[in-house]
């Protein structure tokens, strides 16, 4: 995070991380914030050689359409990113290709594998890594997209998705070396053995947050 160009950094954190308000919980700040860091330990873990610039600048533009159109969110996502006139005072056209690219690569569910490194790597540090965020991502995401769901309808879409994800043989790639995801592999499709005990265990969890974010307003 050290070799990071500052002006880039000051110009990012100044004017594209507060267009993450827009986003629902699962998409936002937050889950920029991690993808940045889950990118940079993968390339340590990995020894990967990558322009720590564009690393950076993928992560923090790959979500930014996503209050926009939710199943086309990279197209829109990398249209924004191309568009923004302060970028070229940091990056070649060629520069920003690839980043542009890589934000239109990175969706778990792409027909087609990342063009670059930058891409692949994004895409991987966007996978959920653990049971509890996967729950509360899936529910969050229905809850915004189908209102008028009821819960229990909502915990069984969430299953279908993450099993059609996460399961054997599921869409989700990962492209490096990872201890943390490779657990929570083992622990997700561990749970999605059970459609009713799934469903359970999410209605648990999701309960509990509310009580927490009750607690605190």
């Amino acid at each position: 995070m050290r070799e990071i160009n500052p002006k880039l950094k000051q110009y990012i954190e100044a004017n594209i991380f507060p267009e993450y308000e827009k986003n629902e919980k699962g998409h936002g700040i937050g889950h920029i914030q991690d993808v940045i860091q889950r990118s940079f330990r993968l390339i340590s873990q990995n020894h990967l050689t990558v322009d720590p610039n564009i690393v950076y600048t993928v992560c923090a533009y790959h979500d930014i359409g996503h209050h926009i159109d939710a199943k086309q969110h990279e197209k829109i996502s990398a249209e924004m990113m191309a568009k923004d006139k302060h970028l070229p005072e940091f990056f070649t056209e060629e520069e920003r290709k690839i980043i542009q690219e890589a934000i239109e690569d990175h969706r778990a569910s792409s027909n087609h594998e990342p063009r670059s490194i930058y891409g692949k790597l994004v895409s991987s540090a966007d996978r959920n890594n653990t049971v509890e965020l996967c729950l509360e991502r899936s529910y969050r995401y229905g809850k915004k997209h189908l209102p008028g769901a009821t819960e229990q309808e909502l915990y069984e879409r969430a299953y279908d998705a993450l099993l059609a994800k996460f399961g054997e043989g599921g869409y989700a790639k990962f492209y490096f070396h990872d201890e943390d995801y490779e657990k929570f592999l083992t622990d997700i499709r561990q749970l999605l053995q059970n459609k009713e005990n799934f469903c359970k265990v999410q209605a648990e969890y999701i309960e509990k947050l509310k009580q927490a974010e009750n607690a605190n307003c």
